[in-house]
């Protein structure tokens, strides 16, 4: 019996505990969170705040100067500042940025760009979101069909990234609304737009403005994400779309080159398909345009790259925003022939200038690192891109491997690529010469090398 009296006591001590434990918690949640972790009704300035360059907030009347002072703000992109670091991050933070086209490129890099923390946002374009483009759009739903795309993107952002500051404009890009998405002195302007015409005329401002811009190429009809990449715009190939803006950039403005581009090597997988009117025969699509110029034929497309092609422009403006130098894989149409051309001519060439090739202490692989990621496949003389697709083919003929300097090994950190008469000409002077003679390319080569030597662990 007193067994059971002390079972009972001990089973009533801890319903009170737990009843006095409930009443705590539930006490706790009812009210209301410091003031440093609960925004309500935010009210975010449109400009950079003075004093450190930041965008503000306002917080229950209380102003932060820098979001990432916020505890909720610094958790969410944490794995950014451990990325970039705290400096870095506030650099991307910091920056202004404007999308323009709101597809399946732009709602992603737009996205993930939110999500990166930059803290000024331009979303432009005139078009709304149909049920056909949920497919590769970043976060459209069906409830958003029908209304415009850069407010369905304001919607949801503001639901991801309050702090940031987000305009949405409705408005189709041309030399009359210029001013009013151009000003501002964004720090990158990302052109995701599929009309020749509007692309052409956007690129050409940024240009002439001096503004930082990147453009996304055809993402329709292909399938190989692995073929993806980021280049100036007269290395793209594959791509009737650059091709095309390329052209009429050179041809209308004098504009050759200097734009990176995102675009995929792989060749369309399909073409435009057939217009057919509301009687189901095929008509002209041009006179069913809604806006002159613009394309009224589908092209097939696979959600996943126009998704990447995004995510890729965004990767690609945030590392340049937060200051780290990324190294791009370089367009180099060499095949597996010509590095083993490039070693053999690099062993004959020791051979008959030092009498033995036993310094060589490069293979083909490597060989592949020295001329497509540190060379680009041109001579280090070659500052212009001027040879590719084929025409990069046929110049692999005059070109060699060469000992920067001739006193120490042909190591991966001590070979330049150099057409036959520039190699001939080098091997006749000294380094002294030519860092005398030809101070700025000593330098550019010198730290091309110590790259390699950094890579390589040397």
């Amino acid at each position: 019996m007193e067994e059971k009296v002390k079972i009972l006591a001990f089973i009533g001590a801890g319903a009170l505990l737990g009843s006095a434990a409930t009443l705590a918690i539930s006490k706790l949640l009812s009210d209301p969170l410091p003031i440093s972790n609960q925004c309500v009704g935010k009210v975010y300035t449109s400009e950079a705040v003075k004093s450190n360059g930041l965008p503000g907030s306002k917080c229950n009347g209380l102003a932060t100067p820098n979001p990432l002072t916020d505890e909720v703000v610094s958790e969410q992109l944490t794995r950014n500042i451990q990325f970039f670091g705290l400096e870095a991050q506030q650099k991307v933070t910091a920056s202004y940025v404007v999308v323009i086209g709101l597809g399946g490129v732009g709602s992603h890099a737009a996205s993930m760009l939110l999500r990166s923390g930059v803290g000024r946002l331009l979303l432009v374009d005139f078009d709304q979101v149909s049920v056909s483009s949920l497919n590769r759009h970043a976060v459209a739903t069906r409830e958003d069909v029908g209304t415009s795309k850069a407010l369905c993107l304001k919607k949801h952002f503001q639901s991801i990234f309050p702090e940031c500051h987000i305009d949405a404009k409705v408005i189709l890009y041309d030399s009359s609304s210029e001013e009013e998405i151009l000003s501002g002195h964004p720090d990158f302007v990302l052109d995701c737009i599929d009309n020749i015409d509007t692309k052409v005329a956007l690129l050409a401002a940024c240009v002439r403005r001096g503004l930082k811009v990147l453009s996304a190429t055809g993402a329709g009809a292909r399938a190989d994400p692995t073929r993806i990449r980021v280049a100036d715009l007269r290395e793209s190939t594959n791509d009737p779309l650059s091709r095309a803006v390329r052209h009429r950039l050179r041809k209308d403005h004098g504009i050759d080159g200097g734009i990176p581009v995102v675009f995929s090597l792989e060749k369309p997988k399909a073409k435009l398909l057939p217009f057919k009117g509301p009687s189901g025969e095929e008509e002209n699509p041009s006179d069913y345009q809604i806006v002159p110029g613009f394309r009224v034929r589908i092209i097939p497309v696979l959600g996943t790259i126009p998704a990447i092609f995004g995510q890729v422009m965004a990767s690609y403006v945030a590392t340049q925003l937060a200051g780290l130098q990324v190294h791009m894989e370089p367009v180099v149409n060499f095949d597996t022939d010509h590095y083993e051309i490039l070693h053999q001519r690099l062993i004959e060439h020791e051979e008959l200038l030092y009498g033995t090739s036993m310094q060589v202490e490069v293979d083909v692989e490597e060989v592949v690192y020295i001329a497509k990621e540190l060379w680009h496949g041109r001579s280090a003389r070659d500052l212009s891109i001027k040879d590719v697709g084929r025409a990069m083919w046929r110049s692999v003929n005059e070109l060699m491997l060469v000992r920067w300097d001739k006193t120490k090994s042909a190591s991966v950190s001590n070979l330049i690529l150099l057409r036959f008469k520039e190699a001939d000409e080098h091997e006749s002077r000294s380094l002294e010469d030519i860092k005398e003679e030809e101070p700025d390319f000593f330098v550019r080569v010198t730290t091309v090398l110590k790259r390699a030597e950094l890579e390589f662990g040397f």
